[in-house]
């Protein structure tokens, strides 16, 4: 489904990665760990094609995504380390602009019921919220996005609880069941054993 070929990653100057090489098949997940700075976001952000790599490739079910451009891009989801809403707007109007910019229908009640599976108010301003609130508020995109294959998430256990953990591991074992592949970075033991595995030194 996905493979990197001998990918190369220098930001800076810096080599962050080289000779790096791995397939993730349907129904399995990759967790990506390694200090700060060793080039865990880089590789997210090759993965996806929002950097090009010095050297090697990405390719998705064989085909080169580069040369995929906008198709690969409706076949995957990528949540960034910063939760990305907006604190003016409530959780439910950042999810349903979410879902609307990446082309995912969605009605009302459909993202409710996403926001309640992460426990979250939906009529309260995100800047009201805790910081791990606002990360389950990124991450109710998910709910709504099984449909989509591949899921890239950088740190998406990050300034979670116990219980928000918990919630996200289900979400996402049950994505993997259905045959969606996963990769995520993480600094912490998420409490579920992902298939591959890649440090990043």
């Amino acid at each position: 489904m996905l493979e990197a070929a001998d990918l190369r990653c220098e930001r800076g100057g810096r080599v962050l990665f080289e000779r790096l090489s791995f397939r993730l098949g349907a129904g399995e997940f990759l967790r990506v760990s390694g200090a700060n700075g060793s080039g865990k976001t880089s590789l997210l952000r090759v993965l996806c094609g929002l950097l090009t790599p010095s050297r090697g490739s990405v390719r998705w079910k064989g085909e080169p995504v580069a040369a995929l451009r906008e198709e690969y891009a409706r076949q995957l989801v990528y949540l960034g380390h910063a939760p990305a809403v907006k604190g003016d707007l409530t959780a439910e109007e950042n999810l349903s602009i979410a879902c609307t910019l990446a082309g995912v229908a969605a009605s009302r009640d459909a993202v409710k019921s996403a926001l309640a599976r992460f426990a979250l108010p939906d009529d309260v301003p995100v800047r009201r919220l805790s910081q791990g609130q606002r990360r389950r508020a990124a991450l109710a995109r998910l709910a709504l996005s099984g449909g989509v294959p591949l899921w890239l998430l950088d740190e998406p256990f990050a300034a979670l609880d116990a219980e928000g953990i918990e919630r996200l591991g289900a979400l996402l074992s049950g994505h993997a069941e259905k045959g969606g592949a996963i990769v995520f970075t993480t600094h912490q033991d998420p409490g579920f054993a992902a298939t591959r595995t890649l440090e990043l030194a």
